[in-house]
């Protein structure tokens, strides 16, 4: 299963976004909370914005891969999901890092949201037309 890889590896990097989490903790001593660090702050929404976004993205993958879609398709847009989600990444890690990485990374997000559920919904469409 093609999603299957996509998933793994977006679970890698959430592990990677959650250890920085833990580690701005206990440079800080914040066992809760932020404790008014804005770096700590910056972390947590990193993590929480992929932990909103990610699991539909790759829900919607699963959905179209078990409708046989092409995997090369698949392939561009799974890699497009973690392609989107780094950048945001790398655009939101500090504060002064670029903006337009943050840019890219929500934007690749969203257009791949829409195609995705596009698709998804495309295809239920097709099929109950078909019966």
């Amino acid at each position: 299963m093609i999603t299957g890889l996509y998933a793994g590896l977006a679970a890698l990097l959430f592990v990677f976004l959650s250890v920085r989490i833990i580690g701005h903790r206990r440079r800080n001593k914040i066992s809760v909370g932020t404790g008014n660090n804005p770096d700590l702050e910056r972390a947590m929404r990193v993590q929480a914005n992929f932990a909103e976004y990610t699991p539909l993205l790759l829900l919607l993958l699963a959905i179209i891969e078990m409708n046989q879609f092409p995997v090369w398709a698949l392939h561009a847009m799974g890699a497009s999901i973690l392609i989107g989600r780094v950048l945001h990444f790398i655009g939101f890690a500090s504060e002064h890092a670029p903006m337009i990485f943050r840019v890219l990374g929500t934007l690749i997000t969203f257009i791949l949201l829409l195609l995705l559920a596009g698709i998804a919904a495309g295809q239920y469409m097709l099929g109950a037309f078909a019966s």
